[in-house]
């Protein structure tokens, strides 16, 4: 049977990846509120093993955080003998990985992504390339085909922007992998802001923030159009004796003529098994919480306490019942990266060996493409202020970013902001035994009520493999999380909504362009 994931109210938080965040100002406000001490609490150890009730308990869903390229978020590990990052390249770092991740039952593999490099540092890519921090980086669509052919319970959550290339183009990709993948899609929807991809791609500068989310509405209305409304269910009824495939009659022309996009078309790929891909989307801003409200399911807020994260759920959840969503229907998810040893003492010793081979000036190349600040101007070891600066309001959100978590720091230099950021990204981090991060995890989805999380690595596949071997079994000895499913076949919407559901439920925004009821105006 499926592990199907019951709805239940939730809430949460995630860190930024290239791509996934659609503004400097939103990274900037994540990071006020994100950033976190990385020791574990030790007020939560122990505090939530008791057994009693497992039925009863939500269960967590886990989504294996990674991206196609070297330094994604803890620069510098590539150095570290235990690392496999450099391997990427090569297909059988993915097969490998999806192995490892189907033998420990992970929900998905969520790929981030991004399409320039990051420049602000020293206002050029050279440290970003001689540090590795996020470069080189490969296409992450490539390998899925692979992953799939190896996994039956696994599933594939894929960043694309909406920004660079026609809905047409995405709509036969996103079609194509759900077939191959036997419905185990999703795609994490971004609007891009780095000028540096632009330059990439060809285009002018990025347009404003608010119009973006209003160019991607339009361009999520095309899809829906395409993946909903254009095929007839039975529009394949293969007819031997008169030589007829597919009925042209049930395969609908779409005719779209918007702001942003102008196409009169029949969708070329036939209806797959969601037809429209589980949709992620991460956005704190107006506009972004009102587009995650109409088109999202699986949706990424920031904080750095969950006790903060529920008014911020409850707006969105307003919104997407407004909107005759069913607010549960929405799932909340964080970034959390875990860094587990047999003891705590052994995972601290873990962290320093870790912390040996962060890459000072990788840090302070992601964290400038981050905030928009370039760090290179100010002395490592001289001491961040917004006084005198151009970018005070930038500064100070950085600062406040740290000093929220971590006032005990005497003096907030480059250095020691790299520090921070160089283990893990800006997320919170876990150190601890499998006890003591399985209580963090907990701590979070109660106190939060989350879903669950994205969870993030710092060397690959080692942080995969403790995740896999000695996070989960504790937390599934503690009914926090499924049992691996006897048989597979099940679509990833299945399997968060479950068995039966594979295309979007009945009051999501794109079912009113469904082929049996859409009306083109």
């Amino acid at each position: 049977m499926a592990f199907a994931y019951t709805a239940q109210p939730t809430t949460i938080a995630i860190p930024p990846s290239p791509e996934q965040f659609t503004k400097q100002s939103v990274i900037l406000n994540w990071l006020i509120s994100f950033a976190a001490d990385m020791a574990p609490n030790p007020a939560t150890n122990g505090s939530a093993t008791d057994n009693s009730n497992n039925d009863l308990k939500k269960k967590i869903i886990i989504n294996a955080f990674d991206m196609s390229t070297i330094g994604h978020l803890s620069p510098g590990q590539w150095k570290n003998p235990v690392d496999k990052s450099a391997t990427k390249r090569d297909l059988q770092y993915w097969i490998d990985l999806a192995k490892l991740l189907e033998k420990g039952g992970i929900n998905a593999l969520f790929l981030a992504d991004t399409y320039g490099g990051y420049d602000t540092y020293e206002g050029k890519l050279d440290n970003c390339i001689r540090r590795a921090a996020q470069w080189p980086m490969t296409d992450p669509t490539i390998p899925i085909s692979a992953m799939a052919a190896v996994t039956k319970n696994l599933s594939f959550a894929i960043t694309a922007s909406t920004s660079f290339e026609p809905p047409f183009l995405l709509a036969k990709r996103f079609s194509s992998l759900d077939h191959f993948t036997r419905g185990r899609i999703g795609w994490n929807i971004v609007t891009s802001w780095k000028k540096a991809a632009f330059k990439a791609i060809g285009l002018d500068s990025p347009i404003a923030h608010d119009e973006r989310y209003e160019q991607a509405d339009e361009y999520l209305r095309v899809l829906y159009k395409l993946w909903e409304g254009s095929w007839a269910d039975d529009a394949i009824s293969p007819d031997t004796e008169n030589d007829s495939y597919a009925d042209p009659e049930k395969i609908r022309t779409i005719h779209h003529h918007g702001k942003f996009f102008d196409l009169d078309t029949r969708h070329i790929v036939d209806p797959s098994p969601q037809r429209t891909p589980f949709l992620f989307q991460a956005g704190t801003s107006s506009a972004g919480q009102t587009f995650a409200a109409t088109h999202a399911e699986g949706i990424f807020v920031s904080s750095h306490s969950p006790k903060l994260l529920k008014p911020k759920i409850q707006a969105i959840r307003k919104q997407a019942a407004e909107l005759g969503r069913d607010p549960q229907s929405l799932k909340f998810f964080a970034t959390f990266t875990p860094i587990v040893g047999r003891t705590d003492e052994e995972a601290q010793e873990k962290l320093k060996e870790l912390q040996k081979y962060a890459s000072t000036i990788g840090g302070l190349v992601l964290v400038s493409g981050w905030t928009g600040i370039d760090l290179s101007k100010i002395p490592l070891d001289q001491e961040l202020t917004s006084a005198d600066s151009l970018e005070q309001h930038k500064v100070q959100s950085l600062l406040d970013a740290f000093t929220v978590t971590s006032e005990h720091v005497p003096k907030w230099t480059p250095r020691v902001i790299a520090e921070k950021a160089g283990i893990g990204g800006l997320g919170p981090v876990s150190v601890g035994s499998p006890q003591t991060v399985a209580d963090e995890m907990e701590r979070w989805i109660e106190e939060g009520d989350l879903d669950g999380f994205n969870v993030g690595y710092v060397t690959t596949p080692g942080t995969f493999e403790d995740l896999v071997e000695l996070v989960v079994p504790e937390l599934r000895r503690r009914g926090l999380y499924h049992e691996i499913p006897s048989e597979g076949g099940h679509t990833l919407r299945e399997n968060v909504y479950g068995i039966g559901q594979s295309g979007l439920r009945d009051d999501h925004t794109g079912s009113k362009y469904k082929y049996d009821v859409f009306k083109e105006e």
